[in-house]
């Protein structure tokens, strides 16, 4: 081979070579492109998705969960608590309290924030020291809740409150709340009623007026950060509620308590009522109730009977106090006089199948002996005489058959059946107390429209509400005339016969004349009267002429031996009348006795007074054998004009709280031995000089 040819194929071999080498150069260029293109397209499409999922994302946050998320924000860092409002003080007719509120210290707890339920409400009841079992169980399922805000225990006494302090425990924290408080515990408790621990009045007065009590609550609302630690906080404080005055004399109740307390006791009965009213105005002075209870616990305790208010809400037939309602509808309708002859002999009467009795053979008897003596069989035939259409409107007119009192929205509206189903039986019944219930408050009420001449007041136990810096007080309301002056008058005297020489001579207080009526009916048990068990009652007025209180006994079921009203309702009542006299000042009506003229001697003259002890009760001195005048009393206090009146030998009969606006007799008026002064008091009046207190 030439050289030519060598040299053409070197030149073949390196050009196939550099080809190859070229070719070899030329396939990782293209290679790269593809990759990169491969790995843009794949992060475009990544970047898509991310893209499009957290456009799903933030439009399913902003758009159809807004509102919850929102709403969970809120709850988690701000927190609204409400702060209760202080309820309004109840004050009897002298401004003392009988109800009012403290601050009392609430825990609580965060669930939320809570890991250990069950070790949490273990410390805590370790800390209380008074936990239940089952309560114990009740916190650990409460603590255990997903919840923002739970009360481990409301109104904790302080030592608690201490020792729960002392625990330090993460998201266990306090609050202040008003606690209703009853100072004199026991009194009153079923008038007053008591609120629960979210400050709601739940019965008695506290439920009654509980609008104007309660006031209006507050609100708090407290800014929390991440950590749920506070870092902002607006109050909004509460508005405390009107406080309540009441026509309730707190001495006046506890008297009537008391005796009311020892006559169940004595006579072994199941309970009782006693209410004492002033006839004249319809202030309910006290409303007493056996069995009672303590309104500080009333919330632990489940015996409702207890708390059942009896002078209001329980009804009993009242047998022959009733029998005043028919005596009043016949000699006002002029059926019969005081004198008119009842023939009585038989002792009994027939009505239908039914034979009524006396307990004794009366033989002639006139209206006023039927009520003397008490006479079922009387009081029946002058039922028949009234006849069926007038009694039922005298029935009405005293105010039974509806509720007599405002202030008492639990108050029962009685029983009396509609006059077009009376039978001759229903009418008998009715005339003689059977067949018709009645309230204590109602018996009392109609009694007093006899003791106030006729016209039925309404019956009150709140006598003013405070609101702001204003009192607005409750006028008497009178409701109707039930009858004339004049019938009154003699169903008055009628009443002094009953307790003078009938069924009530254990109500006699020496020296007062009493006005009043016993009764004693049967009870009904499962559809049928009792042979054992009995309601026992006494109603009446004092002094009787001038009446200052009107007073009702009601004794449920004594088991004493006796059950007769005379002897277990009339002593009660006289317990009760005789201290309320004391209080009142109501010296003797009866036979007073004549005060005693001593002349004032005077020391410069060098002449001696008369020794004490020719002093009688009441004492009066006159100058130089002058006749005694009537002293000014103006702006003296009640106590004050007492001590006055005394010193010239009068009766006091005081009316009104505060000083003495006016008298009667007016001052320097000549005086009689034994007179009676009527003064009347009103609330801060300008004091007189000559009224300064004496030692």
């Amino acid at each position: 081979m030439g050289p030519d040819l060598v040299t053409i194929d070197r030149i073949r071999r390196v050009v196939t070579r550099g080809g190859a080498r070229i070719a070899r150069v030329r396939e990782p260029a293209n290679d790269w492109r593809a990759t990169l293109r491969r790995r843009t397209l794949i992060a475009a499409v990544l970047l898509g998705v991310w893209a499009g999922g957290i456009e799903a994302r933030l439009l399913s946050l902003q758009i159809y969960r807004h509102a919850d998320l929102v709403t969970r924000a809120a709850r988690q860092q701000m927190r609204t608590i409400v702060a209760p409002a202080k309820r309004g003080d109840i004050l009897d007719r002298h401004g003392r309290v009988l109800a009012t509120s403290v601050d009392a210290d609430s825990i609580y707890a965060v669930p939320s924030e809570i890991s250990n339920a069950g070790e949490a409400a273990g410390r805590l009841c370790i800390a209380f020291g008074d936990c239940t079992q089952r309560e114990r169980q009740a916190l650990t399922e409460r603590l255990g809740q997903s919840r923002a805000f739970a009360y481990v225990r409301r109104q904790v006494p302080p030592d608690q409150a201490q020792r729960v302090a002392a625990l330090n425990l993460d998201a266990v924290g306090f609050i202040k709340e008003s606690r209703r408080f009853y100072p004199n515990k026991e009194l009153a408790a079923q008038l007053l009623g008591w609120a629960g621990i979210d400050n709601v009045g739940l019965s008695g007065l506290e439920y009654a007026y509980d609008a104007q009590i309660r006031g209006k609550p507050g609100t708090v609302l407290i800014h929390t950060d991440a950590r749920r630690h506070a870092f902002s906080r607006f109050e909004r404080p509460p508005t405390s509620g009107s406080s309540v005055e009441l026509t309730i004399d707190e001495y006046l109740q506890h008297i009537a308590e008391r005796e009311l307390h020892a006559g169940v006791a004595q006579n072994r009965a199941a309970g009782g009522s006693a209410i004492i009213v002033d006839p004249h105005t319809g202030e309910i002075l006290a409303m007493a109730n056996e069995p009672t209870f303590n309104p500080n616990a009333a919330y632990r305790e489940s015996q409702e009977i207890e708390h059942r208010n009896r002078a209001v809400q329980d009804l009993y037939e009242p047998g022959s106090t009733f029998k005043v309602v028919t005596a009043s509808a016949a000699i006002e309708e002029k059926v019969l006089s005081v004198d008119a002859p009842i023939d009585v002999r038989a002792g009994q009467i027939r009505i239908g199948s039914r034979v009524v009795r006396d307990t004794h053979d009366y033989g002639r008897l006139s209206l006023t002996d039927v009520l003397v003596k008490s006479s079922n069989v009387g009081a029946i035939k002058i039922g028949f005489l009234v006849g069926t259409e007038r009694l039922s409107q005298y029935v009405q007119r005293f105010g039974f058959g509806h509720p007599v009192s405002p202030d008492f929205p639990g108050e029962s509206p009685g029983i009396v059946w509609d006059p077009t189903k009376w039978t001759e039986s229903a009418l008998a019944s009715v005339s003689m107390g059977y067949q018709v219930g009645v309230t204590p408050l109602q018996m009392v009420t109609a009694v007093s429209a006899v003791a106030n001449k006729g016209e039925l007041v309404e019956p009150r136990a709140v006598r003013a509400v405070y609101h702001g810096n204003r009192r607005y007080q409750v006028q008497p309301r009178v409701v109707r005339r039930t009858i004339g002056g004049d019938t009154a008058a003699l169903i008055t005297a009628i009443m002094e016969d009953v307790v003078e020489r009938g069924t009530a001579r254990e109500a006699q207080i020496p020296g007062y004349t009493i006005a009043g009526k016993t009764g004693t009916a049967a009870k009904l048990v499962n559809g049928r009267y009792s042979k054992s068990d009995y309601n026992a009652s006494f109603v009446g007025f004092l002094p009787s002429r001038d009446p200052a209180v009107a007073i009702i006994v009601v004794v449920d079921s004594p088991h004493a031996g006796t059950f007769f009203g005379g002897s277990v309702a009339a002593p009660i009542f006289r317990r009760i009348a005789e201290s309320t006299l004391r209080y009142l000042g109501i010296g003797p009506t009866l036979n007073p006795a004549p005060p005693v003229i001593v002349a004032r001697r005077d020391e410069a003259s060098g002449r001696q007074t008369a020794a004490p002890e020719t002093a009688g009760p009441f004492v009066s001195f006159v100058a130089d054998g002058l006749p005694p005048t009537m002293p000014d009393l103006s702006g003296m206090s009640a106590r004050e004009a007492m001590r006055k009146l005394v010193t010239v030998g009068l009766t006091a009969r005081i009316s009104g709280d505060g000083f003495v606006v006016s008298q009667d007799p007016p001052a320097g008026a000549p005086l009689e031995a034994g007179g009676v002064s009527r003064v009347t008091l009103e609330r801060s009046p300008a004091r007189h000089p000559s009224s300064a207190p004496q030692p």
